[in-house]
């Protein structure tokens, strides 16, 4: 990530899911521009932030926090509102992905997916809301997924998760906006990660990517945290309540 030359205390930002891959970029990027950025994480890497800048890193704001958790999410938000008095900004990052065959899938497992990827969304939301509504012009992104409008094979937890994403956002856009707060569903298609890394790279999904992306790759972490960055520089309170994808037109496209 290119460093880049930040306001300094632009204010107060969390970030579920910010120990690895799109949360991790999107918690970095922000504090490189100068924002003080609160990384809810379950557990937090021992180096977290060691290739940032001194000053990036002195804004970076490790908390151990189990999202799916409603005493750890709510005593978090209660350790945050003791260090400042207001959020700007919430983003949802923390996700998780199971699949396996609609007919066989465990129902234990479907909750766990719903719970991680949905159900967080909404609780995070509600323990930072007053936080929020103090900044007078709050931003919420959560991230969702290109997978919210299309059939996939052995993801129907996902898919549906994602789903989910997509209506708690409308519902809140609706609900918070006489409080000023917009809230934004973002939805990435595929993005290269150390998780997926060794997925995207193989042959057969490397030719897929060839002619299913009309760009013939996936996104970046990098390219999703710069997004992130440019709607909080440009808070606009007109984009509320929207899903936005950015997936590279790849959900438009019938695979050949």
């Amino acid at each position: 990530m290119k460093a880049r030359r930040g306001s300094p205390n632009r204010g107060s930002i969390a970030v579920t899911g910010a120990a690895r891959g799109i949360g991790r970029a999107i918690a970095f990027n922000l504090a490189t521009d100068g924002w003080r950025v609160y990384c809810l994480n379950r557990k937090t890497p021992e180096s977290y932030g060691s290739d940032l800048s001194r000053a990036a890193r002195a804004r970076i704001v490790p908390v151990t926090c189990d999202v799916t958790d409603s005493r750890s999410v709510n005593a978090t938000f209660e350790a945050i509102r003791e260090s400042t008095r207001t959020l700007h900004a919430l983003v949802n990052n923390a996700g998780m992905l199971l699949g396996g065959p609609a007919k066989t899938f465990p129902i234990p497992d479907f909750e766990r997916v719903m719970r991680t990827n949905a159900t967080s969304v909404f609780l995070v939301s509600q323990a930072a809301y007053s936080l929020l509504a103090a900044a007078r012009g709050a931003t919420i992104i959560n991230l969702g997924s290109f997978y919210d409008r299309l059939g996939v094979k052995n993801n129907a937890a996902y898919c549906a998760s994602k789903a989910a994403v997509g209506a708690i956002t409308r519902c809140l856009a609706v609900e918070w906006a006489a409080n000023q707060i917009r809230v934004v569903n973002l939805a990435p298609g595929f993005v290269l990660t150390d998780i997926n890394a060794a997925y995207l790279g193989r042959a057969d999904i490397q030719r897929s990517m060839g002619t299913a992306m009309p760009l013939g790759r996936p996104g970046t972490t990098d390219e999703v945290a710069q997004f992130v960055a440019g709607l909080l520089a440009a808070p606009v309170p007109l984009l509320t309540g929207s899903t936005v994808y950015l997936d590279g037109a790849h959900g438009l496209v019938l695979a050949r």
